[in-house]
């Protein structure tokens, strides 16, 4: 059923909410929460239908509930002062309070775009905006259990890999009611570009033997049926709603890189004469990947080059700030207060055309701790993981905004999350890196030098990384090594020097972490100062 209350559509099917025709993403959980509200619009909710609903019975805190009705309220723009949606009945429950009417069906939700299934024969191809978004179809996934009870865990595996794809925004998902035309089918990838659009499609089985269960899960790229990642995922099977939200994170988690390592293969390798802004994004980002000096510079001119050729294409103008914040911490970008505030401006740009993207979050914390506003980093970071929490990135900006409040053990509970969801990912290094400068800054040297040979052994990785090596090598009394360690930085940056590192640690306010670094860069041989 769908109902519409102000501007906002749900389809309590698809547990889909859409605003003006743009997709609105939040948990799974939320989702059910507000379902259950417009379902009940005007009629006290208690706390015990809540928990049957949402939780399924299950024994939750009070805390639990509060943090779903809060993210639920931040979801649609209420406050619990101003109550306009949903009411509070002291220590009965909750009321929803907008008007609310059903709304006609038609076939699917208004954000996934009207796709008839294709068993009657009327299919309908998905239709593209004006950017050319991937398209995702993801199939019903195959119980090879020999058991139909164990059905219901491989539709929720799909529902909720379908749903944690959506969180990213820059893809386009096809909705699950349109996919459950193709369960127990055996279909050609192909087809679905055909009838569908797709650009990429996933498919996976489940099979349970005893307390053991096994998921697998194929990206396939649809024009040629070529697959490009496949995982296995082995558990104990101990609690089936941990356990479905484990597998379904990790999955999406690993899928969402691979996905954009291929869009971005493809427009390199047929770069057309006349870029898009879609091409011309793409592009900036296979360059920005590159991680060297260069191709920062061309990343930052060509992700401009985006924002010109679409100026409502939010992704261009938040990739262009980190790209120039990378540029000022790596390579030659000049940290000015001037450019600070323009790549404060174009993520907050982005985030006026769509304040429901995680990554745009995630970007803007990037830019607030080059300027050393931690506190807000720590909250865009945070905002980012409750709109997306298999955003590994994510995970890495807060444990990186923790670690600069010196928060460390916190910090790295958040790197090691980022490297578990995504060990494939283009910044994986940075996430070794940061999680060794952490380590570097708690004065656990063994442990950093550790993630610095982790980080190292990553192609692409930075300077910054032997320059960490260096620093817990020096404070470990390795002399020689930490020597060995500093000629190899500087034949990966010639001008690395302490004059150069005050200048770049400039998003650096605790001094007594500044004084730890600038020590141990002296103390394995550093020079002070740059002599060509």
């Amino acid at each position: 059923m769908r109902y519409q209350f102000n501007d906002y559509i749900l389809d309590t099917d698809s547990l889909e909410l859409s605003k003006n025709g743009v997709l609105v993403h939040s948990e799974p959980q939320v989702i059910k929460l507000l379902a259950l509200f417009v379902e009940n619009d005007n009629r006290l909710v208690t706390k015990d239908e809540i928990n049957k609903a949402v939780w399924q019975g299950r024994i939750v805190s009070e805390a639990a509930l509060s943090s779903r009705i809060k993210s639920l309220r931040h979801l649609l723009g209420d406050t619990g002062k101003k109550q306009q949606y949903l009411r509070t009945i002291h220590k009965r429950g909750f009321r929803f309070v907008a008007d609310v009417r059903p709304v006609e069906e038609q076939g699917s939700s208004e954000q996934s775009q009207p796709v008839a299934p294709p068993v009657n024969g009327q299919t309908t191809r998905f239709t593209e905006s004006n950017i050319k978004k991937p398209i995702i179809a993801v199939l019903p996934f195959a119980n090879l259990s020999g058991d139909n009870e164990q059905e219901y865990f491989a539709d929720a595996l799909t529902a909720d890999i379908i749903t944690h794809l959506s969180k990213h925004r820059w893809l386009q998902v096809i909705a699950r009611n349109t996919m459950l035309g193709f369960k127990d089918k055996a279909v050609d990838a192909r087809d679905l570009e055909k009838t569908l659009g797709a650009t990429y499609v996933i498919d996976g089985r489940v099979q349970r033997a005893g307390n053991r269960i096994r998921v697998a899960a194929n990206l396939i790229e649809a024009h040629n049926s070529h697959q490009i990642w496949s995982d296995r995922y082995d558990r104990e099977l101990n609690d089936i709603f941990d356990l479905q939200d484990e597998i379904t994170e990790t999955i999406a988690a690993r899928i969402e890189p691979e996905i954009g390592f291929a869009e971005r293969n493809r427009v390199v390798a047929t770069r057309p004469a006349n870029l898009q802004a879609w091409d011309a994004y793409h592009l900036g980002v296979h360059h920005f990947f590159k991680f060297t000096g260069e191709d920062n510079v061309e990343a930052q001119k060509l992700l401009k080059q985006s924002q010109e050729l679409d100026p409502n294409f939010g992704e261009a103008y938040a990739w262009w700030a980190y790209a120039v914040i990378l540029g000022m911490v790596y390579w030659d970008t000049s940290p000015t207060q001037e450019l600070l505030d323009q790549a404060l401006a174009a993520c907050n740009k982005a985030l006026s055309l769509d304040s429901q993207n995680a990554s745009f979050h995630a970007l803007k914390a990037r830019i607030q701790v080059a300027r050393c506003e931690y506190n807000s980093a720590l909250t865009e970071n945070e905002i980012a993981i409750n709109l997306n929490p298999s955003f590994a990135a994510a995970h890495c900006g807060l444990g990186d905004s923790l670690a600069y409040e010196g928060k460390y053990e916190k910090a790295m509970a958040c790197f090691d999350r980022a490297i578990d969801l995504s060990p494939n990912d283009p910044q994986l290094w940075a996430f070794y890196s940061y999680g060794a400068q952490s380590l570097l800054f708690n004065k656990e040297f063994e442990k950093a030098l550790k993630y610095t040979e982790r980080a190292s052994a990553i192609p692409n990785y930075q300077y910054w990384t032997t320059a960490h090596m260096a620093v817990a090598l020096a404070y470990l009394g390795r002399d020689q090594e930490a020597k060995n360690t500093v000629n190899r930085l500087l034949q990966q940056n010639p001008k690395f020097s302490i004059e150069f590192a005050k200048q770049k640690l400039f998003y650096l306010k605790m001094p007594e972490q500044i004084d730890l670094y600038i020590k141990g860069l002296e103390m394995a041989g550093v020079p002070e100062k740059y002599t060509s």
